[in-house]
């Protein structure tokens, strides 16, 4: 699992555009935006690798002056019921 948050600057003339292409990208939801295009994004994907394509896919929508990540937390281990208790 891979989860991550990122800072997007729009061109607030394309922000309603933009802004509909990335809530149809899967894993992207959008938690804010301002007027002046700046949009805060959270990333989740199930690997690292999904979650760097989608990543670097921002960069792609039209509209995007610039995308900066402000978090990232990824767990590639599972863990299992009985293993969270001890047993």
């Amino acid at each position: 699992m891979n989860i991550s948050s990122a800072i997007l600057y729009i061109a607030p003339a394309r922000l309603d555009e933009a802004c509909a292409l990335l809530v149809a990208m899967p894993g992207v939801e959008i938690h804010a935006r301002s007027d002046e295009g700046k949009v805060v994004v959270t990333i989740e994907n199930d690997d690292t690798n999904a979650a760097a394509e989608c990543y670097a896919a921002l960069h792609g929508v039209p509209g995007v002056a610039s995308v900066a990540m402000v978090y990232q937390y990824s767990d590639d281990e599972l863990v299992t019921d009985t293993e969270e208790v001890g047993l």
